[in-house]
């Protein structure tokens, strides 16, 4: 995976709550265990209306609108554990998801795949989400090392799984992370181990 440590975007503002996962990639798409192609079909039956044409009125199909921040409505990623969700999000370009809570397997399947989940306040928030709307060109930036998210002249602190943080700074999956500690799993293993034969 990709090293991840800082980023300064504009974002995208989606105020809705309790966002699932079947809003974020419907169901039908779920044929592929491949990650490829997932975005173009993120928020389908939002982005797009029963002839596939592009609905003018969602916020993905407005210009004004882009950045690699989604910042979200409360509890969102709820319904089923797909990972496909986080692949999607992924997929379309997003590296980062604000909101006021996530749901756990979301939370997690988004850190696996190097989508990080930041949790704020609902105050941040709702100050954040007004930001955005009003200027599109706002730059939100988060500091993964830090573990802070910030806007304008405002900041908060975010929680992140240490393990996870460890990951995510340089770009490691679980084996990844396991293929960084084979030395001392090695040594741990001659210390530790005796083989015995009958």
């Amino acid at each position: 995976m990709q090293k991840f440590t800082y980023i300064t975007s504009m974002a995208i503002p989606l105020p809705m709550e309790n966002i699932d996962t079947d809003q974020i990639i419907p169901a039908r798409f779920l044929k592929s265990i491949d990650k490829k192609g997932f975005g173009q079909n993120l928020f389908r039956d939002w982005r797009f209306d029963k002839d596939n044409k592009p609905n003018k009125s969602f916020i993905l199909n407005n210009p004004r609108y882009s950045g690699q921040i989604l910042v979200a409505g409360h509890n969102f990623g709820c319904g089923s554990s797909r990972e496909h969700a986080a692949w999607a999000l992924s997929g379309y370009g997003f590296r980062v998801v604000i909101s006021s809570y996530f749901a756990d397997i979301f939370r997690g399947n988004a850190l696996n795949n190097a989508l990080l989940p930041v949790t704020v306040s609902d105050n941040f928030l709702a100050d954040l989400l007004q930001s955005i709307t009003e200027n599109p060109t706002t730059q939100v930036f988060v500091d993964i090392e830090k573990q802070e998210v910030g806007f304008n002249d405002k900041s908060e602190r975010f929680e992140l799984d240490a393990y996870k943080k460890i990951c995510l700074i340089n770009g490691y999956d679980d084996l990844d992370f396991l293929m960084s500690k084979k030395k001392h799993i090695e040594a741990f293993e001659k210390k530790h181990i005796q083989i015995t034969y009958e």
